[in-house]
């Protein structure tokens, strides 16, 4: 089964859909457009059944095949949502809404998803049901949580659910993938350090809460080194200082430090967030400031079932004649949250030498569109074989 010469006929098309949410890319849950486009296409197509607002704006299709003999009910999900950032590609279809762009290929997986629901729609070669899923902010917004927590699966009787994610310094139309955890919890922190401000040239009738949280941020390195077992994964980067001085001559009173951890298991998870704690309020202490630390927790870690693990890989192979291991990857993934609540897989496709993802100068290749597509049609004819 490799590239279905279909979609080889329908990349023009797929891509004028691409390029179109590429040039009108909306950020979170304000996917307005996007979703109504999608729906309309759906109809176009003729699904049998279309609803939206689920997960706020998400999208959901229902394909039912010639026959219904196994009862399965299979889930493809992609993302619509772009990024707060300023694109500089200087393509002719780049984004015409200042301060957003689609920066991470959603539009990508929405147009590929979109051009297999066409195809399953046209050939119905399978026995069963497949629900498309459009799903809105994945970018920090948690909205595979709100579509899961909308009752999606249960509504829809979802038994598996799959999903694809283009990878930018992969060779176009490549597939890779991993067993188990794949993408990691992404978490976040604030800490306040509350000192004793005062005039610069006095230190000694200070609490320097700038002092205090230099060596907070050197601290909380220790939660990777010396903390966690050394074949885990941990990240916690410190990635804003804020004081509340802004001269040269005055210590500040308080000093604002944000930023995020990462990691692949829950007992890992726990293990950051209890000594990221206990270091930032002992330093504070130490040096007689007063250490508020706010913790919240993020996306789960995703992880991919073995068995459909394995499905998606064999299809995949079949699409592209291989398919890799996966790297680890410490990036957040909100499929994680369907994970939860249903078995499947999430697979990696090549985009290219590209600029990497949340670059202003990415750009999902279109040339990765026939390879996309085959795979998610691939997964539901082999899946759901037509006796």
């Amino acid at each position: 089964m490799p590239v279905k010469n279909r979609f080889a006929e329908l990349l023009p098309e797929i891509t004028a859909w691409r390029r179109d949410l590429h040039a009108h890319p909306e950020i979170l849950f304000e996917t307005h457009r996007t979703s109504a486009v999608v729906a309309e296409k759906l109809a176009e197509f003729g699904c049998d059944t279309i609803e939206t607002g689920i997960g706020r704006t998400g999208v959901v299709g229902v394909i039912k095949g010639k026959t219904n003999t196994s009862g399965k009910v299979i889930g493809l999900r992609a993302d619509m949502d772009a990024l707060p950032i300023h694109e500089a590609t200087g393509l002719d279809y780049a984004s015409k809404t200042d301060g957003a762009m689609h920066a991470c290929g959603h539009d990508g997986h929405t147009a590929m998803l979109l051009g297999a629901a066409k195809y399953l729609s046209e050939t119905r070669n399978f026995d069963g049901t497949v629900v498309v899923i459009f799903q809105p902010a994945e970018e920090g917004g948690g909205g595979g949580r709100e579509m899961c927590e909308d009752g999606m699966m249960d509504k829809f009787g979802i038994q598996e659910v799959y999903g694809m994610h283009n990878w930018p310094g992969a060779p176009v139309g490549s597939f890779s993938i991993r067993s188990g955890a794949f993408f990691a919890a992404t978490d976040q922190f604030e800490i306040i350090v509350e000192g004793k401000g005062g005039h610069a040239a006095k230190p000694q009738e200070t609490v320097d809460s700038i002092m205090v949280a230099a060596h907070t941020i050197t601290a909380l390195q220790s939660i990777a080194s010396r903390n966690a077992d050394p074949v885990d994964q941990v990240v916690v980067s410190v990635t804003s200082v804020e004081s509340s001085s802004k001269a040269f001559n005055v210590i500040a009173q308080r000093t604002h430090l944000k930023g995020t951890v990462r990691t692949m298991s829950k007992e890992t998870r726990a293990l950051a967030q209890e000594r990221l704690t206990a270091i930032a309020e002992q330093t504070g202490a130490v040096f007689g400031a007063q250490t508020e630390v706010k913790y919240y927790l993020g996306y789960p870690c995703m992880v991919n079932h073995e068995e459909q693990t394995e499905f998606a890989a064999s299809v995949a192979a079949k699409v592209s004649g291989d398919c890799a291991q996966a790297p680890l990857v410490m990036g957040g993934e909100d499929f994680a949250y369907m994970l939860e609540e249903r078995p499947g897989a999430y697979i990696l496709v090549g985009n290219g030498d590209t600029a990497s993802v949340h670059h202003p100068e990415y750009n999902f290749d279109d040339e990765a569109i026939p390879a996309g597509c085959s795979w998610w049609a691939g997964i539901v004819e082999e899946r759901m074989p037509v006796a």
